[in-house]
């Protein structure tokens, strides 16, 4: 106890009452306000220390340039080693999904990469796989345009981030 004392002396005061608690006993008014006050300092800050996105990775460059297709591959790689661990058996998951649902008929393609967008997203809170946010955002270009080219060139990059990940 009274290690706590010492650091609560150089401490400004909380507020109205001993403690910040208002007359009731509880917490006053003000708190709010603090909490505001301090959001707007964090504002003030900037986002240091975290690294800013990269750009969107542009499905019709994806389609026509195999170099870009192998830069994108580096860069999500490269992040992923900066930004993210253990990520080698939920990659080689997610790529065999993406290989299934390139193989699916016609017909159920689609449909296929919108599961896969929810499983792609699932991953990536659960095990906070922040660097294939790009993924995510690409999957759902690839699906909207609905083009068996396009499916296959999301396959070819996965496949690219699966190997250079090794």
């Amino acid at each position: 106890m009274p290690e706590q004392e010492q650091r609560r002396e150089g401490r400004p005061p909380r507020g109205p009452g001993e403690g910040g608690r208002g007359p009731e006993g509880g917490r006053g008014p003000d708190r709010g306000d603090r909490r505001d006050d301090r959001r707007g300092d964090r504002g003030d800050r900037g986002d240091r220390g975290r690294p800013e996105g990269p750009p969107e990775i542009e499905l019709e460059k994806l389609m026509q340039d195999s170099l870009y297709l192998d830069n994108q591959a580096h860069g999500i790689v490269s992040r992923m080693r900066d930004m993210d661990s253990g990520t080698k058996s939920q990659l080689r998951r997610l790529y065999s999904a993406v290989r299934r649902a390139v193989r699916a008929p016609d017909s159920e393609r689609q449909h296929e990469f919108v599961m896969l967008r929810a499983r792609l997203a699932y991953t990536i809170a659960r095990h906070g796989l922040r660097s294939l946010d790009q993924l995510e955002k690409l999957l759902l270009q690839v699906t909207r345009k609905n083009d068996m080219r396009g499916y296959e060139r999301f396959r070819d990059l996965f496949e690219a981030i699966v190997a250079y990940n090794e």
